[in-house]
């Protein structure tokens, strides 16, 4: 019947026959829980019969391969090449590098059977990809002319040793880039180290819109078999810090275990110099976490999958002008670069969508109906603020193009304020506790020693260094354990 309404702006959000939407907790009411039902509602991953591995659905997936675009285009302006190593690593060569296997051993899962036969050798799941690379790197490097050697690999890798999975933060087996790259001198691989971490800061602070603090790992928090550690670590709601990407300065351990050497320009054999540097999915879990509501996911438009989502608003008399409409303004929104998505799903009501769209988390919604074609404007709801405004459809495209930037730049700002705004003067191994209960982070100076460390996690619910200041300008001042000489460091309880 002509004039029949076929959804509406004020539409049930629990329709029957139809999953039930929204969040039963709140963020601040119980942190945990909301994580979880935001995983699983906005459908960005499923569980699996194998404890601790989830599945990536789709829409987290896109947000991975968003990221791994920024990364990868980065990484090429470098000279760094992708490639792809075996899964599996001999336990012979697994165990060549005494520090890193120590630091490694307790998480590794081994392969002992092919069918019913039992193997001859253990093989070891990747954890790492260090010791199957250099095997590698040692036939592949004879001369000084085959460095830098610049190698990224995109992979997964398999940790078995945690008691407390979380999706996307902790699981057995999780997605990643490990980078490694040989050089001639120590020099060039702090270089590149510090390169690296700034490309993980500029993707992390520019796309993620989340602010980090950078430093150096001490001695106890740093990569096992590493010469030192460099991290970014970001501060989530619940006052836990996550580190976001580590660069490493391998020495030169890897390459005497490994047997890589080279002839110099002086024609003598020398020990090349090693980095490794990495980043994972575990930052799917620092977006939702960092700027989630109680209403959902929110997605900062840079690493969003979908910026904007056109929702008509139809009636059976005026539906085929809507869609025409909607389709323009799609068009409009492509031209500029925006992806879009028109959501013309005749069987749930207009409310129903704008509930879910919001739990997904895109940027930008456009609605648009018979009454907005009449006055040639749309409506523009912005997921941050859930404020709406409207503009003119000529204009849609610049305005949905301002507010993506607005939005962005909000969400950078409020996260840069919450870590700034999260930090405790600690002077004391009490005022890092204090620090620790208060859901903060404590700065305070220290020595960098695995003693005072132990200290400080047995004495502070175990609060950890997240990182010390980098720099040989960095004022220095007396170990809050020891009272010998430190630089400032970052302490708080992490994941």
């Amino acid at each position: 019947m002509a004039g029949k309404k076929a959804s509406d702006r004020n539409g049930n959000p629990e329709q029957a026959g139809k999953k039930t939407l929204g969040l039963t907790v709140t963020k601040a009411g119980d942190f945990s829980e909301w994580y979880t039902q935001v995983v699983t509602k906005a459908d960005l991953a499923d569980y699996t019969p194998v404890s601790g591995c989830i599945v990536f659905k789709p829409y987290s997936y896109a947000i991975w391969e968003r990221i791994q675009q920024l990364l990868d285009s980065r990484f090429r302006k470098l000279g760094i090449k992708n490639a792809y190593f075996p899964l599996f690593i001999p336990e012979s060569l697994f165990k060549r590098e005494a520090q890193h296997v120590e630091g490694f051993t307790p998480e590794v899962a081994w392969v002992t059977h092919a069918g019913e036969e039992k193997l001859g050798e253990r093989l070891a799941i990747r954890p790492t990809s260090e010791t199957i690379m250099y095997d590698s790197f040692s036939k592949w490097i004879r001369g000084w002319r085959d460095l830098p050697l610049l190698i990224n690999q995109w992979c997964s890798v398999v940790r078995w040793e945690f008691k407390y999975p979380k999706p996307f933060i902790r699981t057995r087996e999780f997605l990643w880039q490990e980078g490694h790259t040989v050089h001639e001198s120590k020099e060039d691989a702090d270089r590149q180290v510090s390169a690296m971490l700034s490309v993980y800061r500029e993707v992390v602070e520019e796309h993620l819109a989340i602010a980090v603090i950078s430093g150096k790992k001490s001695e106890k928090e740093k990569f096992a078999g590493a010469l030192y550690t460099t991290t970014l670590e970001a501060l989530m709601p619940d006052g836990k810090a996550l580190q976001m990407g580590t660069s490493h300065n391998l020495g030169q351990n890897f390459a005497r275990a490994f047997g890589i050497s080279f002839l110099g320009k002086n024609g003598e054999k020398q020990i090349p110099w090693q980095t490794s540097w990495g980043m994972s999915t575990r930052v799917i879990g620092a977006l939702i976490m960092a700027h989630g509501d109680d209403y959902g996911l929110v997605l900062p438009p840079k690493i969003a999958p979908i910026q904007a989502v056109i929702v008509p608003i139809v009636f059976d008399d005026t539906k085929e002008k809507v869609l025409a409409a909607a389709a323009g303004i799609r068009r409009q929104l492509e031209q500029e670069g925006i992806t879009v998505e028109v959501d013309d799903r005749d069987t749930y009501t207009a409310g129903w969508k704008f509930n879910e769209w919001e739990l997904k988390g895109v940027p930008i919604r456009v609605e648009i109906g018979p009454r907005d074609i009449e006055k040639q404007q749309i409506v523009l709801f912005r997921r941050d603020t859930r404020q709406k405004e409207t503009a003119k459809m000529p204009a849609a495209a610049a305005a949905v193009k301002g507010m993506l930037a607005e939005m962005q730049d909000a969400l950078y700002q409020k996260s840069r304020q919450h870590i700034e705004s999260s930090i405790a003067d600690a002077g004391t191994i009490q005022e890092i506790a204090a620090a620790a209960k208060g859901r903060k982070l404590a700065k305070g100076f220290f020595c960098g020693s695995v003693q005072c460390e132990e200290e400080i996690k047995g004495k502070c619910d175990g609060a950890t260094s997240r990182c010390m200041t980098l720099g040989s300008s960095e004022k220095k001042g007396k170990c809050v354990v020891c009272g010998k000489e430190g630089v400032a460091a970052y302490f708080g309880k992490a994941y």
